[in-house]
C-alpha cells in the first residue's frame, strides 16, 4: 500500500459545511498510521491552533491550510454576479513564511475582499505567493471549472500561470465520490471523471504533478446523513425539497486502503501526497 495523506480536509470550523471536529479527523489519522494531515476549512483559519495542538498530541506533522475563493477579476470589483463567491483553490503553508503569507491573504479576504465569501484575486496571490504549495481544488476550481466549459485553452493558459507563480509547488487535484445516489453521481463524480482525464492529459503536457483528494466534510461514512441535514440548515431548505444541495456522501475521511483502491490506477497521485508531506516543515505558531 502507498502512504496516503489528506491534503484537502474541512472540519467544523467550515461553519454549517463541515461536520467533523478537529480532534476525531486528527484521532482517525492517528488510527489509520497516517504520519501528517491538513486543515483546509473554507474561507477561514479559526481551527488551525486547535487542530495544530491535536496534531503534536497524537505525534502527526500539521499541515496548515485554507480553501480560498478567489475572485476572477479584483476583490474590489465586486459588482458584477461572475464574481459572487469565486473559484476554490487549496493554499496550503509548507513553512513559517508561508503560514505568514497565508494568516495576510486570509486577513485580506475577510476584511476587504468579502462579498458573500472572503475573497482573494490572483494580484494577491501572487504577492503573497512565498512559501505556499497550491493544488487546483474541487469542481468548484478554476481549472474543472474552465474543463466542463470546454475552455481548454483557458485551463492551459490558468495552469502556466500557476505554474510561473509558484513552480513545482502548483499541483493538479483528482477526486473520485463515486455516489450510490443518481443524482449526485451525474452531477458529481460523472463530471470529475470527465475533469479528471483531461488533468491527467494537462499535467503531463506541463510537468505538473497530480494529487488525489477526497473533499471531506465529516469523519466517518455513517456520518453522512447528519452532515446533510446540516447541509439543509446551511441553505435553508426543507429536508424533503428535490431541488435543494446535496452532497454525494461520499465526503468521508477516507483510510489509506480506501484512498490507494480508489486511485488504484493512477498511483502517482497518492504517491505525491508525501511529497507535500516531505516539503512540508515542521515549524511553530507564533
Amino acid at each position: 500500500m502507498i502512504p496516503f495523506t489528506h491534503l484537502h480536509v474541512h472540519s467544523q470550523y467550515s461553519i454549517l459545511d463541515g461536520a467533523a471536529s478537529v480532534d476525531a479527523l486528527v484521532g482517525k489519522a492517528k488510527k489509520d498510521g497516517m504520519t501528517a494531515l491538513a486543515l483546509t476549512d473554507h474561507g477561514t483559519m479559526f481551527g488551525i491552533k486547535e487542530f495544530h495542538a491535536a496534531c503534536k498530541k497524537y505525534g502527526i506533522k500539521p499541515i496548515l491550510g485554507c480553501e480560498t475563493y478567489v475572485a476572477e477579476r479584483s476583490i474590489n470589483d465586486k459588482k458584477d454576479k461572475i464574481d459572487r463567491s469565486g473559484d476554490h483553490l487549496i493554499l496550503l503553508a509548507k513553512n513559517n513564511k508561508g503560514y505568514r503569507n497565508l494568516v495576510k491573504l486570509i486577513s485580506i479576504a475577510n476584511n476587504e475582499g468579502f462579498y458573500y465569501k472572503p475573497r482573494i484575486d490572483k494580484t494577491l496571490l501572487e504577492e503573497y505567493s512565498e512559501g505556499l504549495i497550491v493544488s487546483s481544488s474541487c469542481l468548484g476550481g478554476e481549472i474543472p471549472t474552465l474543463i466542463l466549459k470546454n475552455q481548454i485553452a483557458e485551463a492551459e493558459e490558468s495552469i502556466l500561470w500557476f505554474k510561473r507563480v509558484f513552480g513545482s509547488d502548483y499541483y493538479l487535484e483528482l477526486q473520485r465520490h463515486p455516489s450510490e445516489l443518481l443524482q449526485q453521481r451525474e452531477d458529481v463524480y460523472d463530471k470529475q471523471i470527465q475533469v479528471n482525464k483531461v488533468i491527467v492529459t494537462l499535467a503531463k503536457k506541463y510537468g505538473v504533478k497530480i494529487i488525489a483528494t477526497n473533499d471531506v466534510h465529516f469523519t466517518n461514512a455513517e456520518d453522512a446523513d447528519a452532515h446533510d441535514l446540516l447541509i439543509c440548515l446551511n441553505t435553508g431548505k426543507d429536508f424533503d425539497d428535490p431541488n435543494r444541495m446535496r452532497y454525494t456522501k461520499q465526503e468521508w475521511f477516507k483510510t489509506q486502503q480506501e484512498m490507494n483502491e480508489l486511485f488504484s490506477d493512477v498511483p502517482e497521485a497518492i504517491l505525491n501526497t508525501s511529497e507535500i508531506v516531505e516539503k512540508t516543515e515542521d515549524y511553530e505558531l507564533n
